[in-house]
């Protein structure tokens, strides 16, 4: 397990590779919630608002991408050519990352934290 105190020593630990994709995925992230926290929980990266809305981690072929399972169900089209369980992802290293992807998963779990709230 990367012990990382936040995400930029956590992607740091990583093969070229992998961090070039981590990066990516943290980027789209970003991008879909801008005013989220990144904070590390679980030992992976994570952006917050009142909830942790996802995590992503770095494996030695893979990106996970775990957006819950709600996420998963709705996207459940989109997401069909990735190896998936409840509420995770696989994104293979050797494809390009599914960045549109998950700026669209994000955005939605963004909605989803912010309906809870109310």
């Amino acid at each position: 397990m990367n012990n990382a105190a936040d995400i930029d020593a956590y992607i740091a630990a990583f093969t070229a590779t992998t961090q070039l994709a981590l990066q990516q995925v943290r980027e789209a992230v970003k991008h879909a919630a801008p005013d989220a926290q990144e904070v590390i929980s679980y030992g992976m990266p994570a952006f917050k608002m009142n909830k942790v809305l996802v995590y992503f981690a770095g494996y030695e072929r893979h990106i996970g991408f775990y957006p819950g399972a709600v996420a998963i169900a709705a996207f459940k089209n989109d997401i069909a050519r990735y190896k998936s369980a409840k509420g995770s992802l696989q994104f293979s290293l050797s494809e390009q990352m599914p960045l549109e992807l998950v700026k669209r998963i994000t955005a939605f779990r963004l909605a989803e934290d912010a309906r809870k709230k109310k």
